[in-house]
Order: C-alpha cells, then sequence, then structure tokens
C-alpha cells in the first residue's frame, strides 16, 4: 500500500540560504551605523594595542652594529718560491720573535741554481785575476821599455847638442853634424810613440779592470738573489706576534705564492664591522661609535676605513679604539657596537613599533583626552634610532598614541577602545 510522503518545509539548504542573507542585512547595517558622520570606526580590544606617550628627552641618531675584533696588524706569509714541506719548527698559535723559522721548504732546481751560479762567480772572478796579472805584466813591460828608450833619447840629446856646438866652432864637419841630429830626431819620435803606447795601455788596463769588475759585480748581484731565493724556503717570522692560519704539513707541496700562514701584531687591536648598503653613503672615516661592555664602561671608537665594495647587500669598516681599550679583549670577539650619526639633541620622542609599516610615519591613531577612541593625525617624521623616532609635528609631549601594527585596519578612521 502506497504511503505520502510529505515534503519538509525547512530544507538544510534553505536554511543556509537564509542565514547568509541574515549576515549579509546585519553586516550592511553594521556598514552604516559604523559610517555615521563620514567616519568608519572599529571596536578594537586595548589588550591587543600598544600604547605608547610622546616624550621629550635627548635624541642622537645611530645604528647598531656587530663588530669582530681583529689585530690592529696582520702579516700574510705566502711561499716566495714553490717547494716540499722538509721541516715545522712551531705550531699554530705560536708566539713569535722577529726572525723565528716558522718552517723550511726544499727546492732542488733552486739549490743546483744556486751551485752553479756560485761556480760561475768563482771562476770569473779566477780568470779576472789572471787577465790582471797578464796585464800588470805586460805594463811592466813597458815601463821598461820605456826607460830604455828614455835613456837612449837623453844620449842622443847630449851628442846632439855637443855635435852642434862643435860644428858652430867649425870643429867637425856637416857630416858628423847631421848623424848626431838624425840619431837625435830618431830617438825624440821613438820616445814620444813609446809614451803614447804607454797611455793607451794605462787606459786600457782601466777599462778592462773596470769592466770585469762590474761584470763580477753583476754576476755576485745574481748569486745574492739566489742565495735569498734559497733563504726563503725558510719561513722567518717577519715581527714580533703570533702565529695563526699556519697551513702546511711536511710532505706537502706548495706552490709560489700559496698562502702558508699569518702573523698577528699584539701591539693593538682594530674592530670591522658591517654595515647595511643602505648607510654607504653616510658611513665616512671619522664617524664615531661607541662600545658599552657588561659593566656599564663606555668606549669610543672611530671609523679608520670604508670599504666601498658591497656583498650580500652590507659592507664593512675597520675602526680603531680612541683612549683605552676594552681589558681582556681578545681576536675573533664579537662587540655590539653602537655607529653614530648625530650628537645628542632634545627632542619630542615617539617609540618606534609596526604602525610605520602600514603608514609609512605620515599619520598616526592619537588617543582622545578620555581615552575611549582614538583617531587619525598627521605627524612627520625626521630621523630614528633603534628605539625612536625624532618627531618633529602632529604631536605634543604627553599625547598617548597606538604604535602597535595597524595591518588589521583597513581604511578604519576612528578606533573604538574597549576594556
Amino acid at each position: 500500500m502506497d504511503r505520502k510522503i510529505e515534503k519538509k518545509t525547512w530544507s538544510t539548504k534553505r536554511i543556509l540560504m537564509i542565514t547568509g542573507i541574515a549576515a549579509g542585512v546585519i553586516l550592511l547595517t553594521w556598514m552604516v551605523l559604523t559610517t555615521v558622520g563620514g567616519k568608519s570606526k572599529l571596536d578594537v580590544d586595548t589588550d591587543r594595542l600598544t600604547i605608547s606617550e610622546i616624550k621629550r628627552g635627548p635624541f642622537q641618531e645611530f645604528i647598531p652594529i656587530n663588530g669582530t675584533v681583529l689585530p690592529l696588524t696582520t702579516i700574510y706569509l705566502d711561499a716566495a718560491d714553490g717547494g716540499r714541506v722538509e721541516q715545522k719548527y712551531v705550531e699554530d698559535g705560536a708566539i713569535l720573535k722577529k726572525g723565528d723559522p716558522i718552517l723550511r721548504l726544499s727546492d732542488p732546481d733552486l739549490e743546483l741554481q744556486l751551485a752553479a751560479s756560485q761556480t760561475n762567480v768563482t771562476a770569473q772572478q779566477i780568470q779576472m785575476q789572471i787577465a790582471q796579472n797578464q796585464a800588470q805584466q805586460n805594463t811592466i813591460t813597458k815601463l821598461q821599455n820605456m826607460a830604455d828608450v828614455e835613456s837612449s833619447f837623453k844620449e842622443a840629446e847630449r851628442l846632439y847638442k855637443l855635435d852642434k856646438e862643435l860644428y858652430a866652432k867649425k870643429a867637425i864637419g856637416l857630416q858628423d853634424y847631421q848623424i848626431a841630429k838624425n840619431a837625435y830626431d830618431y830617438q825624440s819620435q821613438k820616445r814620444n810613440l813609446t809614451r803614447q803606447i804607454l797611455i793607451q795601455d794605462t787606459v786600457l788596463v782601466k777599462q778592462s779592470a773596470s769592466q770585469s769588475k762590474e761584470q763580477i759585480a753583476q754576476m755576485k748581484g745574481a748569486l745574492t738573489v739566489m742565495q735569498e731565493k734559497v733563504a726563503d724556503l725558510t719561513v722567518r717570522a717577519p715581527v714580533d706576534g703570533q702565529l695563526t692560519s699556519l697551513d702546511a704539513e711536511v710532505g706537502q707541496s706548495k706552490t709560489k705564492g700559496e698562502h702558508l700562514a699569518q702573523i698577528d701584531v699584539l701591539s693593538g687591536f682594530k674592530v670591522q664591522a658591517q654595515v647595511e648598503e643602505h648607510y654607504i653613503s653616510r658611513v665616512i672615516p671619522g664617524l664615531t661609535a661607541y662600545y658599552v661592555d657588561n659593566d656599564n664602561h663606555n668606549f669610543k671608537l672611530v671609523v679608520k676605513k670604508v670599504y666601498t665594495q658591497v656583498t650580500n647587500g652590507q659592507f664593512n669598516v675597520d675602526m680603531l679604539f680612541v683612549g683605552a681599550v676594552p681589558k681582556g679583549i681578545r681576536k675573533g670577539q664579537t662587540l655590539q657596537i653602537r655607529l653614530v650619526f648625530s650628537d645628542e639633541v632634545p627632542a619630542l620622542l615617539l617609540p618606534k613599533g609596526g604602525f610605520f609599516q602600514q603608514t609609512g610615519g605620515n599619520w598616526i591613531f592619537k588617543l582622545a583626552a578620555d581615552g575611549k577612541t582614538a583617531y587619525k593625525v598627521d605627524i612627520q617624521i625626521n630621523r630614528q634610532s633603534p628605539d625612536y623616532y625624532e618627531l618633529t609635528s602632529g604631536l605634543k609631549e604627553g599625547d598617548k598614541v597606538i604604535t602597535s601594527s595597524y595591518e588589521t585596519y583597513g581604511n578604519i578612521e576612528e578606533l573604538v577602545l574597549k576594556k
């Protein structure tokens, strides 16, 4: 027997549709009510807000940065020539004096070149000595010849003068006089020629000796360079300091120019820090910074060098302590530093907060006198520090503002504060 099924009056779909319409009506009604007078309003819980007071106080523009303590001077040791590590005299971290050996390399080819250079210099010196001895013997022979020529010239001169007088007195004939005169002229010419030969010989001997000395000097210079290269195979500390970053083991081969170690000079420290590239135009040598230790002692630093290369959005600066240096600081220690851009001046201080992300510092919600509502006011901000903005207009001392995030407020112009 068939039974009549009655249709349900309130189906699930119909209920959901009616509920949606009702919610839309309620929302529309709320919007109408909250825009009375042209202002949109929103109820907010004060427990979820950060309310700050505008105060007057000292303001200084600075940024916090982390600095790493480094030695004031670091000397890098590289291999002057390649070679095999034969011996290590000290280990990493050793305190060294200038000239202390660190390690010794070996290079057979370089040592053979040194031996060959020493042999060449010795052979050249022997050859030069032989040449000098020969030149001296030749000079002595020429001097002896000159002495004989001088003696013959004087005898010819004596006979010529004597025969000249006798011929004038008609004591001898023209033939005898002419023989004496010819002998005199011959000995005079021979004397002059011998003198010229002796002078030229002296000049040549001096030139030869000078050239030989210059050649020997050049060879000795090359030998000295070679000796220094071999001596450099023993790596020594160039200054007093601490050996760090030693990278060499016995038996290891090192190429020319390869890094071996470094010497940290312990006469002082510098602090190297990374700064956001946003400040690269404002960070210059001479800028002041401060470090406060755990005992609340304040230490002053000054920017000594600015590295203009930007890496990963940051650039490096080197800073030096001015006056006292913190006790007990060590290489590699991290210091929290304030890099200062301005002197300390009195100003209206607006505490920093999340509101800036939505307003850009152009406006803020200010609490009414009764503290029950907050409304938008235009403001102007000049500089900032990690904790405060320097406020130049829009608020006065004692005003209270909402400094927490405005992310969920949209275009709301007035907040109704609920406790």
